[in-house]
């Protein structure tokens, strides 16, 4: 496993992460769940990300139960806020009330006493960001959080983040998560720009775009059985899917990956990692060795040259 500098700051993270979105705690049991946090740890993978929407807590549950069989002090535990927990006015959002109420809750599931990276899950238009980021200066002073994150913020929503922290001398931001992989390429015009003017390291998230990009999807309609493709949660896939064009681009990056030696889920996670602000991937896993072809990327260099040319000329229409 290869670690990095999460942006410029001094906390470094593996560049393959475990994320818990519908997998753990939700569609793969209890001690499968913890089993694959135990093994991805064994890998080499440092970065843990959930939020306290995934799986309604759960998927916080599971990784504190594999924290008890686990050094601490080796982990980085990230975790989000925004999404609903429950009902009424407070039960969402990025206000002081519940950023502060949401962290205590996400602590209790995680079994531990801070959070090493805490996000904002996604901008909160009804609450000035001057609120939100007070919170996170309010929980850094009492020792439950040690870095600032975002999450789904777009070039401007970074740099006013950025601002308001500066001036107000609020935990610097020093993450940022957006979706990115070879087929959705927006986060090269919509959030790079901005984390490369104020060395801010991103977590990508969706880097296999949803499992397209593990190639097990060669003709439209012709899915795996537990492809999520059409179900509310496969709602980025669905735009991918009904076009023909995409299954012909699948062909061209299978053949450039076999021409590099490589798997296309090993060559889609190091092309995410040629960028210079991408710090990343988080991959998802509903059995153990989903996460060691993940991890056996990183036995590979970077990409060179010429394959990173001819996955361009595959990408092109």
């Amino acid at each position: 496993m290869r670690y990095r500098r999460l942006g410029n700051s001094g906390l470094k993270v593996s560049e393959i992460a475990l994320g818990g979105w519908l997998t753990l705690g939700g569609t793969v049991a209890e001690q499968e769940s913890v089993n694959l946090i135990l093994k991805a740890a064994d890998l080499g993978i440092n970065l843990f990300d959930m939020a306290d929407v995934y799986s309604a807590g759960q998927s916080e549950v599971m990784l504190g139960k594999a924290l008890k069989e686990l050094s601490r002090d080796q982990i980085v535990v990230a975790t989000k806020v925004r999404g609903k927990m429950h009902e009424g006015p407070f039960g969402a959002g990025l206000s002081k009330k519940h950023i502060m109420q949401a962290c205590d809750a996400s602590l209790r599931r995680l079994g531990t006493d801070f959070i090493d990276l805490y996000q904002f899950h996604a901008p909160d238009a009804d609450v000035m960001l001057e609120e939100s980021l007070e919170a996170l200066d309010v929980l850094r002073y009492q020792g439950k959080i040690l870095y600032a994150g975002v999450s789904n913020f777009k070039n401007d929503e970074i740099l006013t983040a950025i601002s308001i922290a500066e001036t107000y001398h609020y935990p610097r931001i020093i993450s940022s998560q957006p979706r990115y992989n070879m087929l959705q390429r927006d986060f090269e015009r919509e959030v790079a720009p901005a984390c490369d003017l104020k060395g801010i390291g991103n977590i990508i998230y969706s880097p296999l775009a949803q499992g397209i990009l593990t190639g097990k999807y060669r003709a439209q309609g012709d899915y795996p059985a537990d492809s999520r493709a059409f179900s509310p949660s496969g709602r980025w896939m669905q735009e991918l899917l009904v076009q023909d064009n995409t299954y012909v681009i699948l062909d061209r990056l299978r053949a450039v990956a076999a021409d590099a030696g490589l798997t296309l889920v090993q060559m889609s996670l190091l092309w995410n990692l040629r960028h210079p602000v991408v710090t990343a991937n988080i991959v998802g896993a509903t059995k153990p060795v989903q996460v060691e072809e993940a991890v056996s990327a990183m036995d590979h260099p970077p990409l060179d040259q010429e394959t990173l040319t001819s996955i361009e000329r595959a990408l092109a229409s």
